[in-house]
């Protein structure tokens, strides 16, 4: 027995194109000023002794209210003693850099993501991973 089956070349071979399309648009996101200054403030980042103790106090501190707060425990006090950690942190000035560095490559994505959705008549961000949007 034998089964034939029709092989649409031409929707596989624009698959092909959207795929290299989309191999060009992330090559080209990944040249952007913003791409590149993210990298360089979080390469920075991360050679930096100061902020590397401060992540690590943060991240001990919010750890530390996520236990309180699942057991009920968390107060007033140890929700304010986590926001201040996190502003010692995004104080120091190579982790403002690399903030502002991620906000700017997060807006340039955003307006990526616009000009996708405006094409496709939906907004492809939302839509891009789920299967249940009401």
């Amino acid at each position: 027995m034998s089964i034939e089956t029709d092989v649409d070349t031409t929707s596989a071979g624009e698959a092909t194109r959207i795929e290299e399309l989309a191999g060009d648009l992330g090559a080209a996101i990944a040249d952007s000023p913003e791409h590149e200054a993210f990298e360089e403030a979080r390469r920075t980042v991360q050679e930096s002794e100061e902020a590397q103790a401060k992540i690590e106090e943060f991240e001990s501190t919010r750890q530390e209210f996520m236990l309180a707060r699942q057991s009920g425990n968390a107060t007033q006090e140890d929700l304010e003693e986590l926001q201040a950690t996190q502003q010692e942190l995004h104080a120091i000035p190579v982790m403002a850099e690399f903030l502002e560095a991620q906000n700017e490559l997060e807006a340039r994505l955003e307006a990526v993501d616009d000009a996708i959705s405006a094409e496709l008549a939906l907004d492809f961000g939302d839509n891009v991973g789920g299967c249940c949007n009401d």
